[in-house]
């Protein structure tokens, strides 16, 4: 069965460091364009990182320096490790799959339940 399990949100004060964990189903997840997207209260979804099955990865300018993405295809999971965290970047984590353009917004067509990441000041 198909799946995107996330873990590893909490709550930690600014500058501190946190690691998400996605667990994915090795199909159709494991060749695909794989990220994480996040959403403030409020706010739009917004692209974070992302890793494409050649191991390109990509970053918004917001998080670049501080967040690194990776993959463990053996351990079909996926990373966000996630240093000198801020307060606003306070948000609900979701890992994607199959991410891409759609309808001109860079979005994904396989979503997690998400995960929240709290930072307080």
């Amino acid at each position: 069965q198909e799946y995107l399990k996330e873990s590893g949100g909490g709550s930690v004060q600014a500058g501190g460091s946190l690691r998400l964990s996605c667990e994915y189903s090795e199909y159709p997840y494991s060749d695909y364009c794989m990220g994480w997207f996040r959403r403030a209260p409020g706010n739009e979804r917004d692209a974070v990182a992302s890793i494409d099955g050649d191991g390109t990865t990509d970053y918004a300018d917001s998080v670049k320096g501080r967040f690194t993405i990776s993959k463990d295809n053996a351990k079909k999971t996926l990373y966000l490790q996630m240093n000198s965290l801020k307060p606003e970047d306070t948000a609900m984590y979701y890992c994607a799959a199959a991410c891409g353009w759609y309808g001109g917004s860079w979005s994904a067509n396989y979503w997690g339940q998400g995960t929240q990441v709290t930072v307080s000041s």
